[in-house]
């Protein structure tokens, strides 16, 4: 009797199991069958074709981050491309060839932006946007993936900050082989722009697989990257952490010199006593891109001793008070009397021909120039966008700690 009640037992749990299955298999079938849309689309001259399904919309326009600005000042926005609509109302459009970069791109139908739903690859440029990535592959955008070989680690690190009486995140990579190390190493502290955040030079600007890529190759020393939140009044990025108190400061404190302090007596601290570091000036690097150049100048005039490598990416002298931004330049010549002192092995500054702020670099070499200060100048074409900034980080890394 007993065997018998086993027997019928497993029989009413393989027919229930038999039961659940069955509409799970027709979703699997229902699933296969589906339509799929192949987006972006990539030829083997670099043409890209994106595709979205909107059978309803009465207008669609792909733009992307490689596309020419139009208009002026706060007004300017992106040129755009027309879908046009094909069968099962499918729109579609071809552009390029592009250059072997990263991009970042959307879709904007009946005037609302809209996410590329058959590509995973999203990225949030700060508050600003959240987009769609594109990568395309080539010796220009080589240092930009994961590539075989050791890979170093990010790390999600939370630091109280009494300066600015936060607990706060920031990101800190570790080169390939530290764990295992007794070695001390150099670090660079690299600043994000305004509207950024942390997240910005780990997703957007690809940090960790640039220095991977250009240590495994020898062609940068192993350091470490520190890369912070710039915000004074924010403890981390709004997607993890709650909106603060709205700062009575013009664009989150930019110019109220907080985080500058707050690097230097909070983060810089707690790095040299939580990892493995050489902590002196000769192996301390400071760089930043707009907002974060305008950081790493404010850092180093009035810091001239702590750092022995500095790089201005995208930032000068600049009359930001269009920005509701009132930066006092007025010390700027025995500030840079100061640092000529002080003799940094490297002062680095890079901007493109299109940069919305390139004259204020202009005034800033002018008077740099005025008191024979010291500096290397990297040009290059293009404006204020990712893609200058991470060809700057690809080569201002190789400079560092020779």
């Amino acid at each position: 009797m007993k065997k018998t009640v086993n027997k019928l037992g497993r029989f009413r749990i393989q027919l229930m199991l038999v039961i659940l299955t069955l509409p799970l298999a027709a979703i699997g079938q229902e699933v296969g069958s589906m339509e799929r849309l192949v987006s972006p689309e990539i030829a083997d001259d670099n043409t890209v074709t994106f595709r979205i399904k909107a059978p309803k919309a009465e207008k669609v326009v792909l733009s992307g981050n490689w596309m020419p600005m139009v208009g002026e000042g706060m007004a300017m926005t992106r040129k755009t491309v027309a879908l046009t609509k094909g069968e099962n109302g499918v729109w579609s459009t071809t552009v390029g060839p592009l250059e072997p970069e990263l991009y970042g791109y959307t879709f904007v139908v009946d005037d609302v932006n809209t996410l590329d739903t058959a590509n995973l690859m999203v990225a949030r440029d700060g508050t600003f946007r959240t987009e769609n990535v594109l990568y395309i592959p080539g010796k220009a955008s080589e240092l930009y993936w994961a590539k075989t070989g050791s890979k170093g680690t990010v790390h999600q690190v939370w630091y109280e900050s009494p300066t600015l009486d936060l607990t706060r995140r920031m990101y800190v990579y570790t080169p390939p082989g530290y764990a295992d190390s007794n070695e001390n190493y150099p670090v660079l502290y690299l600043l994000h722009g305004g509207g950024g955040d942390e997240e910005a030079w780990p997703t957007l600007g690809v940090a960790n697989h640039i220095l991977d890529n250009l240590i495994n190759s020898g062609k940068a020393e192993p350091m470490i990257v520190v890369m912070t939140n710039g915000n004074p009044d924010q403890a981390a990025a709004l997607t993890v952490s709650p909106k603060l108190e709205p700062s009575t400061q013009p664009a989150g404190g930019m110019a109220n010199m907080m985080f500058e302090k707050s690097l230097v007596n909070d983060v810089i601290p707690y790095i040299e006593s939580h990892y493995k570091v050489k902590p002196n000036k000769e192996n301390r690097a400071l760089t930043g891109l707009s907002m974060g150049g305008l950081q790493t100048m404010n850092t180093t005039f009035e810091n001239p001793e702590l750092f022995d490598y500095i790089g201005v990416m995208s930032m000068g002298f600049a009359d930001l008070s269009r920005f509701g931004i009132e930066v006092d330049h007025s010390k700027r010549g025995e500030q840079i009397e100061a640092l000529k002192a002080a003799d940094p092995e490297l002062y680095w500054i890079a901007c493109g021909t299109d940069d919305f702020l390139y004259q204020s670099v202009v005034d800033m070499r002018n008077e740099l120039d005025k008191h024979d200060f010291d500096y290397t100048y990297r040009e290059s074409t293009g404006g204020h966008t990712w893609s200058n900034w991470r060809i700057y980080l690809s080569e201002f890394a190789p400079m560092l700690f020779k």
